[in-house]
């Protein structure tokens, strides 16, 4: 017998039914069917909703379950949290929402919404975000408070509304909505929205009407919605606040994935990342306020209170309050600040007075005006290009003056004016060398000394008005009243601004350790500047106190024309070395040790972890430094991707070979790139820069010398060709060995071969025997068919018999009425009954017929089943 099988269909095994995400005991009502239908009726019912949709897989939405247990167990009388199941297939979530990550928190505030929340899925900053969406607006009642909301880093808005109306005055729904457009458009919050009832305290930032919004600025001027100019709706309100606001601080928080934040910020310019251990929900921060008070003084370009009214006297409850003096100040303080008040500064580089001198005479030439000559006092003028080339041309008339090699002390000079005799440009130079070592030191000297010697042939002046350099001349102004920092204004007195950066180094620590922290440092406080441009970054000592001074002190030195900060270079902290090594692995901390302060001849190898090529030499360079004699020569290699090198040393291409010979480090020599890198190539290399002669005569000494060192390398070769007999003996046994395993693998493989055929023998028969097979089984499977075709002829004759057999029984009954009827007459009884008995004969007679070939078919079909049964 044969059967078919039917192809297998495919089976997919249905979803689990969803369980439990949160506790049955917490405080946040789990959706995990994705009931979306339902989570809308509960938001009918709130005022402040927040939705937490997760999957129950992803591993953020678990690690962040914890966080928000903890910010419903504390907000869950005023917050309805929700979650809900957006990953089940048969959920609502899942048709209706389309998220491309989880977990996804949105907060509702009415019917307002929603608000989507992308910061730290922390349960401080969580709660600080829900905080912000249900008191959208900060209540200002007094002088006090509006003096701190004014405070803070953070932009501040203020709007004044005079609730003597019912429900609520005209615009101030506007406004609290403007303030949710920020939340949901800035996660970070950096606009803080303030709301002032009273019209006393109002006029303290000079709005008198209600409905009135005012933007607080601290460096620039601050603004008042125009509303002849912008139709007064939520969206405005937020675009123009979000737009003009002022950014002195900024916070990044990476949301840890791929992105661009961190590329995109520090390709804007230097940049100075400070990371502080940050608590969003503590009262105050300390160290936050100090380097507020850092930046606003860094951005502070008026040098006085020139964009801003005098914030101070809305503190003191004794100052006369709600004057006319009030607006006047404020006009008067929003007069634009004119430079021109000060004198203007030039530095001037002078060249160098040799041509390997590494020290250089730097003069700052500034323009002055001699005090006294008038009754009245001078107003120093603007100085423009003609006195700034004026101050110059004399300058370098006087030149010569200057001309030290190395000096401790400053020289000033005073060059008289060619268009006024009440004119004199002053010139203070001092010396820095290369490394600018001691910089700072003299730099104090400089700015800091009363004392100023000049040249004989210039005037001696009042010195409190000789600015030796724009970026210091503060400290020599009396009247501003700047601190000794001299960072008042520095963002706007140097074209190395800065943009000041806040990480939470309880986050984001990581950064942090890659930039040069300890990850021992406590507390976790680290600042450090870096410049995309330069591709370079500094690094604040950690030794010190994160605090106002030294923040202000760092970003003077990085500001500074000549910065003495040390650029910080990253090297790799998993080499450990080892004496057995015969390759020495260079490190950033290392390089000047082993290249520079070295009395060996070293070759340095540059390569990458990611080079192919320079894996591929490291046998030449094993070879190499097994050859050459280790008390003269240090073959090196240092890994680029995981080391920071001096600009001078940097490649652009790997692998790159340098030789530095002894005694001539500065003239370092380059493998050529068009000849191969082999083993006779380096020696040939090393040998030909090593052995430059020198311009001084050898002496006996230098002979005896020469003829120890050449000594030393025959003993070291002839120890070198012994290690090589001795391998090359090694090579012979190991060649023996393999003979006799080749020839053991031959007479396996003859072995095989005979099998092989053995086995295409048998495979051949198979194939015959099956051949055989499927003729057999072709011919039964032809005579079943004539078999079937027989049986198929029986049945049809059969079937025809049947219907005779019907037709005669008609017949027969018919007749045998027509005989009872015909009782009357005899002779027609008689014939009848001769006819009925020829009748029944012939009906015997084929009746008969019929069974014989009944009996006949059943021989035959026996027959034909009982040969089919003996073929099987």
């Amino acid at each position: 017998m044969f059967t078919f099988r039917s192809r297998a269909k495919d089976v997919t095994m249905p979803a689990k039914v969803p369980v439990n995400f949160f506790s049955t005991r917490s405080p946040v009502i789990d959706l995990f069917r994705g009931q979306l239908d339902y989570a809308e009726q509960l938001r009918q019912d709130s005022e402040i909703v927040l939705y937490f949709f997760y999957a129950p897989w992803c591993g953020q939405s678990i690690a962040a379950r914890e966080e928000i247990e903890h910010v419903a167990s504390r907000l869950s009388d005023q917050v309805l949290f929700v979650a809900v199941n957006c990953w089940w297939n048969q959920g609502k979530c899942r048709k209706q929402k389309h998220f491309f990550y989880f977990p996804v928190i949105h907060l509702y505030h009415r019917s307002f919404g929603p608000i989507e929340y992308k910061g730290p899925m922390s349960a401080v900053y969580i709660e600080k975000f829900v905080r912000r969406v249900m008191t959208p607006l900060l209540y200002i009642s007094s002088r006090s408070k509006l003096l701190d909301f004014l405070s803070n880093y953070e932009p501040g808005v203020v709007g004044f509304f005079e609730f003597n109306a019912s429900p609520q005055p005209p615009g101030y729904l506007t406004f609290f909505t403007s303030a949710l457009h920020s939340l949901k458009k800035d996660y970070l919050g950096t606009v803080r929205f303030g709301v002032i009832t009273d019209k006393r305290v109002a006029e303290e930032i000079s709005l008198v009407h209600p409905g009135s919004v005012y933007l607080h600025r601290h460096a620039n001027t601050s603004l008042i919605y125009p509303k002849d100019i912008m139709n007064f709706t939520a969206e405005n309100i937020c675009k123009w606040a979000l737009e003009n606001r002022e950014m002195l601080i900024r916070w990044l928080r990476p949301h840890g994935g791929k992105s661009l934040l961190l590329n995109n910020e520090l390709k804007k310019g230097p940049a100075l990342l400070i990371f502080i251990p940050y608590n969003p929900l503590a009262e105050i921060h300390p160290l936050l306020d100090e380097i507020t008070k850092v930046a606003l003084e860094y951005h502070k370009c008026n040098k006085s209170q020139a964009a801003e009214p005098d914030l101070q006297h809305l503190g003191d409850s004794d100052s006369p309050a709600f004057d006319s003096s009030v607006t006047d100040a404020h006009l008067k303080f929003s007069e634009p600040f004119s430079i021109a008040k000060y004198p203007c500064c030039n530095t001037v580089v002078l060249p160098q007075w040799h041509s390997i001198s590494r020290t250089h005479n730097v003069c700052e030439l500034c323009v002055n005006q001699t005090l006294g000559v008038k009754p009245n006092k001078v107003h120093v003028p603007h100085c423009n290009f003609l006195e700034i080339e004026a101050a110059l041309d004399s300058f370098y008339l006087q030149e010569h003056t200057f001309y030290q090699v190395i000096s401790n002390t400053i020289e000033c000079s005073n060059f008289l004016s060619f268009y006024s005799p009440f004119s004199y440009y002053t010139a203070c130079c001092r010396t820095v060398n290369r490394h600018f070592l001691s910089f700072i030191s003299s730099e104090k000297t400089i700015f800091q000394t009363p004392k100023v010697a000049f040249s004989s042939h210039g005037k001696k002046d009042n010195t409190q008005f000789s600015i030796p350099h724009i970026e210091d001349r503060n400290c020599f102004i009396p009247d501003l009243n700047i601190s000794s920092t001299n960072i008042t204004g520095l963002s706007c007195r140097t074209n190395k601004t800065l943009n000041l950066y806040l990480l939470d180094s309880n986050l984001f620590w990581i950064y942090a350790e890659r930039l040069g922290a300890s990850r021992s440092t406590h507390p976790k406080e680290f600042a450090a500047i870096v410049d995309l441009k330069e591709e370079v970054h500094y690094v604040l000592d950690q030794n010190t106190s994160l605090v106002g001074p030294t923040l202000e002190n760092f970003i003077k030195n990085f500001s500074v024309l000549y910065s003495p900060l040390k650029r910080h270079l990253v090297d790799d902290p998993s080499v450990h070395f080892h004496e057995q090594h015969v390759i020495t692995e260079v490190t950033t901390n290392t390089f000047h040790e082993i290249v520079f302060l070295s009395a060996k001849n070293v070759l340095l190898l540059y390569y990458a972890q990611w080079c192919g090529f320079c894996a591929s030499l490291n046998h030449i360079f094993i070879q190499l430094a097994r050859l050459l004699p280790p008390d003269s020569f240090t073959v090196a290699r240092i890994d680029v991707t995981r080391n920071d090198l001096p600009w001078e040393f940097m490649t652009d291409r790997l692998p790159t070979i340098l030789f530095f010979p002894h005694q001539r480090k500065e003239q370092s020599v380059k493998f050529p790139e068009d000849f191969s890198v082999n083993l006779p190539n380096l020696l040939k290399f090393i040998l030909h820069h090593s052995s430059l002669s020198s311009s001084e005569p050898c002496t006996k000494e230098c002979l005896h010398k020469e003829s120890v060192l050449q000594q030393g390398h025959i003993s070291h070769l002839e120890r070198e060709i012994q290690k090589l007999r001795s391998e090359i003996s090694a090579l012979h046994q190991a060649h023996d060995q393999l003979e006799a395993q080749l020839s053991e693998a031959r007479r396996e493989e003859q072995r095989l071969q005979q099998q092989k055929h053995t086995l295409e023998k048998q495979h051949k028969t198979l194939q015959l025997h099956s051949e055989q097979l499927q003729a057999t089984y072709d011919q039964k499977n032809q005579e079943l068919l004539e078999m079937a075709e027989k049986l198929q002829e029986l049945a049809d004759a059969s079937e025809n018999l049947l219907k005779e057999n019907a037709l005669l029984r008609i017949l027969v009954a018919a007749r045998g009425g027509k005989l009872q009827s015909k009782d009357e007459t005899k002779e027609p009884l008689q014939s009848e009954q001769t006819f009925s008995e020829d009748n029944d004969i012939s009906l015997s007679t084929a009746t008969a017929t019929l069974e014989e070939k009944r009996i006949d078919n059943i021989d035959i079909i026996e027959t034909e089943h009982s040969s089919g049964n003996r073929t099987e």
